[in-house]
């Protein structure tokens, strides 16, 4: 019996394929998802190949309108996908000849499925690019509201989830910002080196046709076609590129919501996540969890799985396709549902989060956050080593610690018994305001660096 799966491939085989080995080779069940690309790719195809005589004008016209109806049955839903066609080229060039009959089969002309799914996946890649850095860039905004509006908002600043030194709101809004701004690179240099295209380089030797790779490079808005046929049909750098950008944005969003997380918290109280992301409890009425944050937390162990998955794929293939690269499509649209899914929710949090400036406050003039201020004082104000200023801080914040009180509580006899040049001037830095206002250096968290590196980005953004 000759299946359907053996009417397209031709007279090589008698028998039909096991059931078992039809559901390991086919791909359509994920595959699907090109089908956009799949079909943009075909009608660059045809009309080169139209323009280059080797297809007839008519061909090419009937192949282009019947693409347009396959392409229109498959978003309304009404096209009929099928296993035994195996993947989403054969479901359409099986679909295309029922339609228009015996042109169809002239559009495989001059290519392969390996140069085919090649240039698909590669468009889709690219695609997946774009919504990255435009979703980045709405997050992006949505930090930088929040940025300029708690721009002289004073907050602890951590090291080892230890107070450090007092910084602002909008200070920490903004080192996301930057985060994300060298993920929108990534994505930005992944996207300038796929964009190549391999259309046309056939199975993997190119192909005796006097195609113009050119014309179809140029219609898929590619920069140029691969210059090298074997390359073209084997290489994933792409989507590897694509996966690695999306591990490390996945890992800032999940640091990100990890400090949501903490900051939600009862013990912190630093924001109030809106009810639009957070859940209740089924039996705590009290409860009001995170889970958005979580979730987000969460994605990069799907995204960094996807990465890991594909780069052991690939290790070991010699040139040039293997069907081991089938098994390169279902990582890379999971990683990249799960990265877009992240970002939106990460925009939403940021955008409905509150502030609470009092906690903040609080907390960012507990744990002698002015100590390295004290510090800095010592060696301007004394002219002291810094190393012996530092001890001396010491000894006064252990003085503090035993009293249980800050430093700006201490008296100046008490920080005098420690050391005799100590004036009353030394009450001047100790407060969180006077902190960040100090840090004035590029980069720096006072409130006027802060709004000055909100200016710059919304002139980079607009």
């Amino acid at each position: 019996m000759t299946s359907t799966s053996n009417a397209m491939w031709g007279g090589r085989f008698a028998d039909g394929p096991d059931a078992i080995m039809e559901a390991i080779n086919a791909s359509i069940g994920f595959d699907r998802r090109l089908a956009r690309q799949d079909i943009e790719g075909s009608r660059a195809h045809a009309a080169m190949l139209a323009a280059q005589g080797i297809l007839s004008t008519k061909d090419a016209e009937a192949i282009r309108e019947g693409l347009l109806t396959v392409l229109s049955e498959i978003e309304t839903g009404a096209f009929a996908f099928s296993t035994a066609l195996e993947d989403i080229h054969m479901n359409v060039e099986a679909r295309l000849k029922a339609i228009i009959g015996e042109p169809a089969g002239r559009l495989h002309t001059a290519r392969s499925r390996n140069d085919q799914v090649a240039t698909d996946f590669r468009l889709w890649v690219r695609d997946q690019c774009d919504a990255a850095m435009e979703g980045l860039t709405a997050l992006q905004l949505a930090l930088l509201d929040q940025a300029e509006s708690g721009a002289d908002w004073v907050m602890p600043g951590f090291t080892h989830l230890q107070t450090a030194q007092p910084v602002t709101w909008g200070h920490h809004m903004m080192a996301y910002v930057e985060m994300l701004s060298r993920d929108i690179g990534r994505f930005a240099d992944a996207r300038a080196r796929m964009n190549e295209c391999p259309l046309g380089a056939a199975a993997l030797a190119g192909t005796s046709f006097p195609i113009d790779r050119h014309a179809t490079a140029d219609a898929l808005g590619f920069d140029r076609p691969m210059a090298n046929s074997l390359d073209a049909v084997s290489d994933r750098d792409f989507a590897l590129e694509y996966l690695s950008a999306a591990t490390i944005c996945a890992m800032h969003l999940s640091r990100f919501a990890e400090e949501l997380v903490i900051w939600s918290s009862a013990q912190f109280r630093f924001v109030r996540l809106s009810d639009r992301f957070t859940t209740g409890s089924s039996i705590m009425p009290q409860k009001k969890n995170p889970d958005a944050a979580e979730l987000i937390r969460a994605k990069i162990g799907r995204i960094l799985g996807a990465t890991v998955g594909l780069f052991t794929v690939m290790k070991g293939l010699p040139l040039a396709y293997s069907k081991d690269m089938q098994e390169d499509k279902e990582q890379v649209f999971d990683a990249a549902d799960s990265l877009m899914l992240a970002i939106a929710a990460m925009e939403g949090m940021v955008r409905d989060m509150t502030a609470n400036r009092d906690s903040l406050r609080a907390a960012a003039a507990s744990g002698f956050s002015t100590a390295t201020d004290l510090a800095d004082w010592l060696v301007r104000a004394l002219g002291l080593p810094f190393r012996e200023a530092h001890h001396v801080t010491g000894s006064l914040v252990a003085l503090a610690e035993a009293k249980g009180c800050d430093l700006p509580e201490l008296s100046l006899a008490e920080m005098q018994g420690v050391h005799s040049g100590i004036t009353d001037a030394v009450f001047g830095v100790l407060g969180v305001d006077n902190s960040v206002a100090s840090r004035t250096s590029y980069g720096g968290t006072a409130p006027d660096q802060v709004r000055a590196q909100v200016a710059r980005w919304r002139e980079i953004l607009a």
